[in-house]
C-alpha cells in the first residue's frame, strides 16, 4: 500500500494561534516540538510545557520552528530548552518538500555539503527552495541548519569537555567568531558561560571523553521500548548489532568516520552513549538514531484513530506506544531487505567497538563486488548513485525507481518507504506476520479496513504483527 500522502494538505498546528494559546496553558508536553512560542515583551522562545508563568495572550507569537523563531529576533529560553524536545511528528507525517528538507538537514546535509547539495537531493533550485522554505517554515535553509548547528553545539558545551575552539568546528560552524555569535544571539550568553551554567545540572554517567557522550533522547510517551528491542533482536546483523540486557549496541557509518551507539530506554528517555570517530558526525548520528527509534511519533494521535476500531481496540489498549523501527541508512537498510538472513557479514571492515559489535554494516560497492549475484546489480546501482535511498526523497518517485530495478518487488519497496521515510500510512498486506496477526484479531479484509486506519497504517502493521500468535507476547511493557 502506497503512503497517503494527502495528509499533508492539513493546516499546520503553529497556524491556529488559539489551539497553540490552550496547549500552553495547559503545558501540554505531547506538543513540545509540534510549535514554538515566543513572547514578545522577553525576546525569548519556549517549547509549549515551559514551567514558566503563562504570557498574556496578546504577547506571544507561534512559530514551526527554532530557527523561525530565531529569524525573528528571539532567543532560546535557558529554563526549558525548547531544542532539546522531541522533534515534530509533521516530518514523517507530511511529505512535502519542507518536510524532506527538515529531514536532511536534520541529518547535516549542509554543513557537508551546502545549501547546493541540499537543492539537489531535494531535486529544486536553491532559489525555489529559498522561497518554499520561508514560506512554509518561516526561515530559510541557512537560517534552518544555523538552527540545527547552534543545538549541536550545545550539546557539545555541555556534554563534552571539549575546548571551546573544537567545539565550534566539531558543530558544523565555519569560524569561531561564527561559533561565538550565533551562541550569543541563540542562548543570550557566551559559550563559556553555558558550559558553566550547565556544569551545575549536569549528570555525568562515568567520564566523558573527547569522542565519548552520554546524552538523553527525548520522546512523547507512552513507549513501547520491548516491541522495538525484540525487533531489532530478532533483525540483528552478527557483529554490526546486538542486544543484551534491555540495551541495543550497534555500529554506524557515518559522513566522516564510524562510530558505536549504545541505546537503553529509561521511564522517560532513552539512554544515548555514543562513541564518535569524528566529533563532526554528533548531529548525523543523533539524527539518525531517533529515526531509528521512531522518537519523534506522536502516539495519542496514532491511539486516536487505531483505538477506535474495534478490531485492533484490545492491543492497541495492551500495548501503548507501539513504535515503526526506522533505519540509520537507507541504503543498508534496503540491502537487507533484500538479503535477510543471507548477508555475509564479514564483507563489513573491522572497527573497535564495544562488546559484541565488531564490524560495520558492507558498503554498496562491497556488496556489488563480494555479495550474493542476487542482490549485485542493485548494489552496484547504489554504489554508483543510479540509485539514491535517502531521507530526503519523495516517496512516491523512490516506490519507482525502486519497483524499476530488477528483484525488487512491490512488498521490498514499501518496506523501505515504511523504513527509511519514516512514512506513517504504510500496510505491508503481503507480510505473513501481519496477516496471522489480522486474521488472530478477525480482521479479514486488510484493503478495506485499512481506510480507516489512514494516516498510521504502517504502526496499524506494528499492532498486527504483536497479535501474531507466533510473535512475543503482547503485553504491556512500555515505557
Amino acid at each position: 500500500m502506497v503512503p497517503n500522502t494527502a495528509v499533508a494538505e492539513a493546516p499546520a498546528l503553529w497556524r491556529d494561534a488559539e489551539r497553540c494559546y490552550r496547549v500552553v496553558t495547559a503545558r501540554d508536553p505531547r506538543f513540545d516540538g509540534q510549535f514554538i512560542m515566543a513572547v514578545r515583551t522577553t525576546g525569548i522562545y519556549c517549547r509549549p510545557s515551559c514551567p514558566a508563568s503563562t504570557p498574556k495572550e496578546q504577547n506571544v507569537r507561534f512559530y514551526p520552528t527554532s530557527a523561525a523563531a530565531q529569524a525573528n529576533g528571539f532567543r532560546a529560553c535557558r529554563r526549558c530548552f525548547p531544542d532539546a524536545v522531541p522533534g515534530s511528528p509533521d516530518w514523517n507525517l507530511r511529505a512535502d518538500l519542507a518536510a524532506r528538507a527538515m529531514r536532511l538537514i536534520s541529518d547535516g546535509t549542509v554543513e557537508r555539503e551546502g545549501v547546493p547539495g541540499l537543492a539537489r537531493r531535494l531535486g529544486y533550485s536553491e532559489r525555489q527552495l529559498g522561497r518554499v522554505l520561508t514560506a512554509e517554515l518561516g526561515a530559510g535553509p541557512l537560517a534552518l541548519a544555523r538552527a540545527h548547528r547552534a543545538h549541536s553545539a550545545r550539546l557539545l558545551i555541555e556534554m563534552s569537555e571539549l575546548p571551546l575552539t573544537d567545539v565550534a568546528f566539531a558543530a558544523g560552524f565555519s569560524s569561531v567568531r561564527q561559533f561565538n555569535e550565533t551562541i550569543r544571539e541563540v542562548f543570550a550568553t557566551t559559550p563559556s558561560q553555558l558550559r558553566a551554567f550547565a556544569a551545575s545540572r549536569r549528570r555525568r554517567q562515568g567520564d566523558v571523553g573527547g569522542t565519548r557522550l552520554s546524552l538523553r533522547l527525548p520522546f512523547r510517551p507512552p513507549f513501547d521500548a520491548f516491541g522495538l528491542l525484540r525487533f531489532f533482536a530478532d533483525q540483528a546483523v552478527p557483529g554490526v548489532e546486538d542486544v543484551t540486557d534491555g540495551t541495543y549496541t550497534r555500529t554506524l557509518r557515518l559522513a566522516h568516520g564510524t562510530g558505536v551507539v549504545r541505546l537503553t530506554p529509561e521511564p522517560d528517555h532513552v539512554r544515548c552513549e555514543l562513541h564518535l570517530a569524528d566529533l563532526r558526525d554528533l548531529s548525523s548520528a543523533v539524527s539518525r538514531v531517533r529515526r531509528l527509534l521512531d522518537l519523534d511519533a506522536d502516539p495519542a494521535a496514532v491511539t486516536r484513530v487505531l483505538g477506535a476500531d474495534p478490531a485492533l481496540a484490545s492491543i492497541v489498549e495492551a500495548v501503548p506506544g507501539i513504535r515503526v523501527p526506522g533505519a540509520v541508512d537507507g541504503e543498508e537498510l534496503l540491502l537487507r531487505a533484500l538479503l535477510g538472513r543471507d548477508l555475509p557479514a564479514a564483507l563489513g571492515e573491522e572497527v573497535s567497538g564495544e562488546a559484541g559489535v565488531t564490524r560495520l554494516f558492507p558498503t554498496a560497492a562491497r556488496v556489488a563486488t563480494a555479495g550474493p549475484p542476487s542482490v549485485r546489480g542493485v548494489a552496484a546501482a547504489l554504489a554508483e548513485g543510479r540509485l539514491e535511498v535517502h531521507v530526503g526523497r519523495d516517496a512516491a518517485d523512490l516506490r519507482a525507481e525502486l519497483l524499476a530495478c530488477p528483484g525488487i518487488d512491490a512488498w521490498t519497496a514499501d518496506y523501505v518507504l515504511m523504513r527509511v521515510l519514516g512514512a506513517p500510512d504504510v500496510l505491508l498486506t503481503d507480510d505473513a506476520a501481519l496477516q496471522r496477526g489480522a486474521t488472530a484479531l478477525g480482521i479479514t479484509d486488510l484493503a478495506d479496513r485499512s481506510r480507516q486506519w489512514t494516516p498510521w497504517c504502517s504502526y496499524a502493521g506494528m499492532y498486527l504483527r504483536r497479535a501474531d500468535p507466533a510473535g512475543p507476547e503482547p503485553v504491556a511493557n512500555s515505557c
